[in-house]
């Protein structure tokens, strides 16, 4: 486990710096670690996600090449608040292509805080499982009367998939202006596991052959740009930033089509000042985002057209907070925040398979509105003791328009006048609450204990989807299992109530050795579960029974329950003339539970456990890591979900460092071991792949096979 510098590992709050007579506050990143593990994970990956594949207690849920959805502990998606230079970004797309960390690419990552279990209600919102914030580099400004400039250049190569890509960068700033520019692009083909998984042959008749090893539908093309302008006096900054990304195509191997498109722009306003009161910080932000969904080269096109579905959609959200300085040791911060997300999902007549003459909508103005108020007071008793309490209140509408089938035979036109009867709009009102103490008896102990009550609406996507045809349900799934999802008008917002404690056992200055455990226990009401469909054309007593193939299935709320261990740690084992030496540990275990149908929850990372050996000797740092999974035997049974074995991964990584420049190399997967992805979904990735019958089951997306890894960054 090579423990980053740019993740704060903030398991239960991060607090603003102000002057207050308490003891500073222990990072959990150990002291020694350097940028060199930041820039290797870079180097390694065009997955933003993958980036927080160290934290303790985070998993990744399998997509595209650059859209891996994180996990904490267990609960993935948007049960996460996830925050891109704070803006909350929404996924517009029915199989959730366009995750909010695929809009920011690795080489613009400067830093990223985890917030698992006890999310502050400052940071927190409309989620149940912690906050994730991800920003690029603040902008820089110069000294009185002077100029600075920076800039920077790279490129890296991955020998499986032969992906490349490279990255810019550049920034002009006076004592109060300054300007800043960085693009990024990378493309990658499909990549190859360490064995054979499956029958060799085309996707569809004349296309390009895949042989057994050969993982289809994981391509990708992506570019990233980025143009930002800030403006500083005194104690206050105005920054404005405009994004762009072009993504022209990423395969989906757990999903039943493709990303063909994805064309979004961000504006970005933020404003910070320092008062004597405390401080200010306010934001404005939008993102219209162009989505299109169709067969990629590996799959069956079902005719000239194939299907094309199309999404569009626009976000826009604001915030103001306040961080009061009530005394030297009190704080209090008080703030509101507003979002307003509306997506039109439709897709148009294709010509064959009766996909026509109409426009299909999936959803027609789909509205999903947010206004949110908060105050959380922090206090430090004494140099051992501080409390923190906090409470917010969400209000969601959501609402979505009337809608039409391809054509008015029975397979739609009943389905959807039974939608089009339904009592569309919605109105939650839901409220958070934090409680968190922490002790720190001397200088080599930390201990916190918290209590979380959180609450999440459903998405759009879970209440609105609304056709019973098998077709179109498969096309309505976000968690890539390849069965079909209808949606659930009637969903109630999902509750959690969460204990953590944590403990934190390091030497004096906390750079020699450290030792973190943290425990959790999640109960969660009204837990979007889902149940077998009995009703339409869900496919009748064959979808109710089948234990071996995909089924369609209707989201429900039940009861569930999830509990857990993380453990982190890194001791230095000492100098010689090879070098210092240091060792690294990571293991997370979670199980999540249905207590209403006493089956197992989806998706849940085994037993898992990541060792580094880390050199460093002048300019070169080299690691040997070991990675080790169990096997994953708790599996859904209402989805069919698949076991997977256990296995072991080895991987080295070398990094050599000039003044100027930075040259990183590793080798993952080194003996090239097959092994089945644990939260990689159901391979669906080549073929006739929109029927339930049309594309076997059992087979589970697989890992990545060896891999040599290089990358080049130049600064100036």
């Amino acid at each position: 486990m090579l423990t980053l510098p740019f993740i704060a590992l903030a398991e239960e709050t991060t607090l603003d710096t102000v002057e207050v007579r308490a003891p500073k506050v222990i990072d959990a990143a150990p002291a020694s670690t350097t940028k060199s593990e930041l820039a290797i994970q870079r180097s390694s990956t065009s997955d933003s996600a993958r980036l927080l594949q160290d934290v303790p207690g985070v998993s990744l849920n399998g997509a595209g090449g650059v859209s891996s959805l994180p996990a904490i502990h267990g609960l993935s998606d948007d049960r996460i608040r996830i925050q891109v230079d704070g803006m909350d970004l929404v996924a517009a797309c029915p199989n959730h292509m366009n995750s909010a960390l695929s809009y920011i690419d690795p080489t613009q990552v400067e830093s990223a805080v985890v917030f698992a279990g006890i999310a502050p209600v400052s940071v927190g919102g409309d989620s149940i499982a912690g906050t994730i914030q991800m920003k690029s580099a603040a902008p820089e400004f110069a000294d009185e009367g002077e100029l600075i400039s920076h800039g920077q250049a790279g490129a890296f190569y991955r020998s499986n998939g032969r992906a490349y890509g490279g990255n810019v960068s550049a920034s002009l700033a006076s004592e109060n202006v300054h300007f800043s520019y960085s693009g990024s692009s990378a493309q990658s083909n499909n990549y190859i596991a360490g064995g054979n998984f499956k029958i060799a042959g085309a996707g569809t008749p004349g296309a390009k052959w895949l042989t057994g090893s050969e993982v289809g539908s994981t391509a990708y093309t992506s570019q990233n740009q980025n143009f930002s302008v800030a403006l500083q006096h005194a104690e206050h900054q105005l920054q404005l930033s405009m994004g762009k990304q072009h993504l022209g195509f990423e395969g989906f191997p757990n999903q039943r089509m493709d990303m063909t498109a994805n064309n979004s722009t961000q504006i970005n306003v933020r404003y910070t000042g320092q008062y004597d009161w405390g401080k200010l910080e306010a934001r404005a932000f939008k993102q219209d985002t162009d989505h299109a969904m169709n067969m990629g080269p590996d799959r069956f096109t079902y005719g000239a057209l194939g299907m094309p579905m199309l999404t569009q959609a626009k976000t826009i959200g604001a915030m103001t907070q306040g961080n009061l300085v009530l005394s030297e040791q009190d704080i209090l911060r008080i703030g509101a925040e507003y979002q307003q997300y509306t997506l039109n999902d439709w897709w148009p007549p294709a010509g064959g398979l009766g996909m026509g003459p109409n426009t299909f909508w999936n959803v027609d103005l789909g509205t999903r509105d947010r206004l949110d108020i908060f105050s959380e007071w922090e206090k430090y008793w004494n140099p051992a003791w501080m409390s923190q309490i906090g409470i917010r209140s969400d209000l969601v509408k959501a609402n979505a328009g009337p809608v039409q089938g391809y054509n008015a035979t029975a397979q739609w036109a009943n389905d959807a006048a039974n939608f089009n009867a339904l009592e569309r709009p919605h109105t939650d009102h839901n409220w958070d609450a934090t409680a968190l103490t922490r002790f720190i008896p001397d200088t080599e102990h930390t201990f916190e204990a918290g209590y979380a009550r959180k609450s999440h609406s459903p998405n759009l996507y879970q209440r609105y989807p609304w056709s019973t045809n098998t077709m179109a349900s498969l096309m309505n799934n976000f968690v890539g299992d390849g069965n079909g999802y209808i949606g659930n008008v009637n969903l109630k917002p999902e509750v959690a109530h969460t204990l953590s404690v944590t403990g934190d056992w390091h030497d004096a200055e906390n750079d020699q050795w450290n030792l973190k455990a943290t425990s959790y226990y999640t109960h969660v009401e009204d837990f979007i579960d889902a149940r077998r469909c009995d009703f339409g054309g869900c496919g009748g007593a064959v979808n109710l029974n089948t234990t071996n193939g995909f089924v369609n299935l209707q989201y429900i709320n039940h009861t569930a329950r999830l509990y857990g261990l993380d453990l982190s740690g890194q001791t230095q084992l000492g100098s010689n003339d090879y070098g210092d030496f240091r060792m690294t540990g990571l293991l997370n275990y979670v199980r999540g539970e249905n207590k209403t149908t006493s089956d197992n929850l989806y998706n849940i990372m085994p037993l898992n456990m990541k060792f580094a050996l880390i050199q460093q000797v002048n300019e070169w740092t080299n690691s040997a890591e070991l990675q080790l999974v169990d096997a994953k035997t708790n599996v859904s049974q209402v989805r069919n979900e698949m076991k997977t074995a256990g296995y072991s991964l080895f991987n080295l990584r070398s990094s050599y460092e000039w003044e100027h420049a930075r040259l990183d190399i590793s080798i993952e997967n080194l003996f090239n071991r097959f092994y089945l992805l644990p939260l990689g979904g159901a391979y669906v990735g080549q073929g006739k792949s929109m029927g339930s019958t049309t594309i076997p089951w059992g087979v589970v997306v697989p890992g990545l096979g060896r891999s040599i890894n290089t990358a080049l960054n130049v600064s100036f």
